[in-house]
């Protein structure tokens, strides 16, 4: 049985001739959590962009639940994937509760002349509480904190019930408690969303959830390595994707990296 969510396979792409992918190949089933790794400029962020259906391949193939980029309404696709950008762009004094609702029409603003149905202000009520929010439904979002609005896009991107969450650096400017409620929020989902497929993108190791089961880590538009976490998450690949030295280290779930110290003369 075929459970794959997402297939890349040979991606290359090229912007205004000048390559940013070469030969990508990369595989998420039901139930895995991956993150891309890798320094700025690398290629996380385009990758996203084909797991998101936001982007066409210049070459290669990229499937997404299903479905083939080129052959799929790409509008529509789209309202099956769940998408937490910390960056999404809300202008309006909406209400947590309008925020969550948006994930199910797939805009960032309330759509004009529509009313969500019980069912969704039931399933809205649920994911609010379900990132810790419960009580705060009404908070709007200019007052709220950047973790508040963290966890809130969450529950947005849940919304819709998507087979596959797209988590763009999440924790982008969080302080070390909102980010650690954000990492706790994104490990309660491996147990409370069953089948959900995630990828995360990250260039900080201490911003991995401990419910990362696969990583690929990308250079330059290559992939270095990809896998199960605990065989790719090296000294040697994370040093040689980033060009420094860094000693990586794991421990209770959680992952760091500092600078590998030189030996003594």
């Amino acid at each position: 049985m075929n459970d794959a969510v997402l297939r890349l396979d040979s991606v290359v792409f090229r912007r205004n001739g000048r390559g940013i992918l070469h030969g990508v190949d990369l595989t998420v089933r039901r139930g895995e959590h991956w993150a891309l790794l890798g320094p700025n400029g690398a290629g996380k962020s385009t990758i996203l962009g084909f797991c998101g259906a936001q982007t066409h391949p210049t070459s290669g193939v990229v499937e997404v639940l299903g479905h083939r980029l080129g052959r799929v309404d790409m509008q529509e696709l789209r309202r099956h994937i769940g998408h937490v950008n910390p960056r999404h762009p809300i202008r309006s004094d909406l209400t947590i509760e309008e925020v969550v609702l948006t994930g199910f029409t797939g805009t960032v603003e309330p759509m004009m002349r529509w009313e969500p149905t019980v069912d969704q202000r039931v399933r809205t009520a649920e994911l609010v509480a379900l990132v810790g929010l419960e009580g705060r439904t009404d908070a709007h979002w200019p007052t709220m904190s950047q973790g508040e609005r963290g966890r809130a896009l969450i529950a947005r991107g849940l919304a819709a019930s998507p087979s596959l969450l797209l988590l763009d650096e999440p924790t982008t400017g969080l302080d070390v408690a909102a980010r650690e409620q954000l990492l706790e929020t994104i490990d309660d989902l491996s147990r409370t969303e069953s089948g959900l497929a995630s990828i995360l993108v990250t260039h900080h190791l201490e911003e991995l959830p401990e419910s990362t089961t696969h990583a690929l880590v990308i250079s330059d538009g290559r992939v270095l390595v990809s896998g199960r976490i605990g065989d790719v998450v090296t000294s040697e690949t994370i040093s040689e994707a980033f060009r420094h030295p860094i000693e990586v280290a794991h421990d209770e779930g959680r992952w760091s990296a500092r600078t590998r110290r030189r030996a003594s003369v």
